[in-house]
């Protein structure tokens, strides 16, 4: 609406108006009584592109909250909860770290929401919460190193994603100054890697180099100096 804006941490998310700088609306509170009772925390929210109203925001869990304002003051309860139902038997030490969701962006029309945790990339409909439209595998080459990721650390990084302006391809990025991106039209096979430090449209520029003088032509100014 141009005249409200949200901002969240890892338990509340606050409405703000951009005429009233010292004062804020509390939408959304995960905090329990008791602090040993926290299971979750918020990790990303961002309000719908065309409905002020509704807004969506994702957890420490791997799953996405999709509410109305309009419902109630607080709001505690959500109109829609999406998340990947967990594979029989798949479940390790793992699971609750890596499908944690550390961003989430709405498709321009609204129509999808685009949500990124430590291994892949998941694409929702929000008019299907039963699971994601298509999951983008990122970084499945580092499963076999979990372990090792876990123990410096690494497997807590957090990684942005973002949609393109006509909903064909999705982005986000990885390790080594690398960021992938995907097709997301039905039946695109596309998936390309690209080096965030350097332009693939920019030639190499050959820098001239100096001509060469050899030990013998040295040597010859040399002689030459000397029987003058």
């Amino acid at each position: 609406d141009g005249e409200t804006f949200i901002s969240a941490d890892d338990l509340r998310i606050n409405l703000w108006n951009l005429e009233i700088s010292n004062q804020s609306f509390n939408i959304v509170d995960v905090k329990p009584a008791n602090m040993e009772d926290l299971t979750e925390v918020i990790t990303s929210a961002e309000f719908h592109p065309t409905h002020c109203n509704t807004l969506a925001y994702s957890s420490s869990k791997g799953s996405i909250r999709v509410i109305d304002l309009r419902q109630s003051a607080l709001c505690d309860s959500h109109a829609k909860l999406f998340e990947e139902p967990e594979a029989p038997g798949s479940r390790s030490f793992f699971t609750e770290i890596i499908a944690s969701i550390s961003d989430i962006k709405f498709a321009r029309d609204g129509r999808y929401i685009l949500s990124r945790d430590y291994m892949t990339l998941k694409l929702w409909d929000i008019n299907m919460d039963s699971g994601p439209v298509a999951t983008f595998q990122v970084h499945e080459y580092l499963r076999p190193k979990l372990c090792d990721l876990y123990e410096n650390d690494s497997i807590f990084d957090k990684f942005e994603c973002c949609l393109s302006g006509d909903g064909l391809r999705v982005a986000t990025g990885s390790y080594s100054n690398l960021f992938r991106v995907f097709g997301c039209a039905p039946g695109s096979t596309e998936a390309t890697t690209l080096e965030a430090s350097k332009n693939p449209m920019r030639r190499q520029v050959q820098t001239p180099s100096r001509p060469s003088r050899s030990l013998s032509s040295i040597t010859r100014v040399v002689r030459r100096g000397s029987e003058l």
